[in-house]
């Protein structure tokens, strides 16, 4: 059961570099997939409900890219736009609302700073906040999972359970919830770690990382996630928008 009762929210994930989608496997091996704009406007037309969008560069030019191309989207499409990727501050997350996204996530600033989250919560509402958690399995982790950095090659030191629930009590709105070890591989999302993170946290998971058939989706769902993403399986066109949906239908989960 989802923790909201809402209905599932579908939504494709882009990777931003230098202006364009990028996308790879376990986060490596990045080929061109598009422009982020086009792509963002037939998502829209194709019944999304919301765009996640990454700015892989965190370099000052690579960001002042990313906020074009949040404004340039956000011109374009009507459906809600959550922005993350370098994000460390209050004021990152200002600039970017005013760019024109809807949410905000955070990954790596807020492992560095925890306080962050509380602070970015407090002057703009939970509701605008998403945790990105980037978790992997590990046997050294209470809940065998540990979160990472870097794209998943640099381990944080923090049991990934555990940091959701606490991001999620600081005022985080939202766990954008990725599986390194399944990211880009299409063979399913890892279930396990949804369903340890649901029982941690209250607010909603959108599931991230492994989707490779419109069969994959409702089992994330019936593991406690408010919302599935992919980025690949939509990017190359190997599965539609409306498929997916279709398929939660029939497997009896209520979609928009």
């Amino acid at each position: 059961m989802t923790s909201t009762g809402l209905a599932v929210r579908v939504i494709p994930f882009l990777d931003v570099d230098a202006g364009r989608v990028v996308k790879g496997v376990n986060f490596t091996g990045l080929r061109d997939a598009g422009d982020p704009v086009e792509m963002a406007t037939v998502y829209d037309a194709e019944g999304a409900d919301e765009l996640t969008f990454l700015g892989v560069s965190a370099s000052a030019q690579g960001r002042e890219t990313t906020y074009d191309v949040v404004r340039r989207t956000a011109e374009q499409v009507f459906i809600p736009l959550t922005v993350g990727g370098g994000v460390r501050t209050v004021e990152d997350v200002d600039r970017l609302l005013r760019c024109g996204a809807d949410k905000v996530g955070i990954n790596t600033g807020a492992i560095e700073r925890p306080d962050v989250v509380t602070d970015i919560a407090t002057r703009f509402g939970s509701q605008v906040l998403v945790l990105s958690v980037d978790a992997r399995r590990a046997v050294d982790q209470p809940s065998g999972f540990e979160v990472t950095t870097h794209g998943g090659r640099r381990a944080a030191g923090l049991d990934a359970v555990a940091w959701a629930a606490e991001g999620a009590r600081r005022g985080a709105g939202e766990i954008l919830l990725n599986s390194m070890d399944a990211d880009g591989t299409g063979a399913g999302f890892d279930l396990e770690l949804v369903a340890a993170v649901r029982a941690a946290v209250d607010v909603p998971i959108v599931a991230s990382g492994g989707a490779g058939t419109v069969e994959d989706f409702a089992p994330a769902v019936a593991a406690g996630a408010d919302a599935v993403l992919a980025a690949s399986v939509f990017h190359f066109g190997r599965l539609r928008i409306g498929d997916v949906k279709d398929a939660l239908r029939t497997a009896g989960v209520t979609v928009r």
